[in-house]
């Protein structure tokens, strides 16, 4: 059986894709990334800085490895996903964290609750990624943190040629060995190839609510972390200090 989305998004089959990817999905994650997705955990991290008892939506949780992340570094997480079969595995292996079942377009929290709002590869899966960060925006109050992590476009031209072909020839044979559901990543592929580059997604972030948004490529521009504060206040997007 085929269970795997198309570019369209539809969040029907969106959900039942990461339902059917749940079981295995943190092993497939750490596979396919060579363990990078550790590396990404924690720059995650190092962006958002000490929790100190804050409140923070970790959304797009899956099934809290990165929540557990937060919650390890002082903050008090809410991890929210709309897919059921995430939420499941998420806690039974992670009962101790406070899985909330939440569509990023339609949060299911009041607005200015949060210090700070995390979605880590997951803005590439909405319908409307803009809507979702117009959402994130609505429930963080001002002066609060953004991160979010995404898979992006490798900044050497040589480079990109490299990792492209690996999406397209490598990723799915390697997905059919360890994931309960290999057809989701030819999805995976398709989406990272489709997605807006760094620039792009920071004029989304800045054009939602947000202000001082920034970036930084990891892993060569894989993947780039960018941050934002909530403010009414609009800007250009630009580039972190290295």
């Amino acid at each position: 059986m085929n269970l795997r989305a198309d570019l369209s998004k539809r969040p029907t089959e969106v959900a039942a894709m990461f339902d059917a990817v749940a079981r295995r999905y943190d092993l497939t994650n750490d596979v396919l990334s060579a363990g990078q997705d550790r590396v990404w955990r924690r720059a995650v991290i190092d962006a958002l800085g000490p929790g100190r008892g804050r409140l923070l939506l970790d959304l797009a949780a899956g099934t809290g490895t990165s929540s557990e992340a937060c919650r390890v570094h002082g903050w008090r997480v809410v991890p929210g996903d709309f897919s059921l079969g995430m939420l499941a595995v998420g806690r039974a292996v992670r009962p101790h964290l406070p899985f909330v079942a939440a569509d990023g377009l339609h949060l299911p929290f009041a607005d200015a609750v949060f210090e700070a709002v995390t979605i880590s590869f997951g803005l590439r899966n909405l319908v409307d990624p803009a809507a979702g960060l117009a959402e994130m925006a609505r429930v963080t109050r001002p002066g609060g943190t953004l991160v979010v992590c995404e898979f992006s476009h490798p900044t050497d031209p040589l480079f990109r040629r490299v990792y492209e072909n690996y999406l397209v020839r490598a990723l799915p044979p390697i997905a059919r060995l360890v994931s309960s559901a290999p057809d989701a990543y030819v999805y995976l592929a398709e989406s990272i190839q489709d997605w807006p580059d760094q620039a792009s997604l920071a004029a989304m972030v800045t054009d939602t609510g947000w202000a001082e948004a920034q970036w930084r490529n990891l892993t060569g521009g894989i993947v780039a972390l960018h941050r934002a504060t909530r403010s009414m206040r609009q800007g250009r997007g630009h580039r972190m200090a290295r």
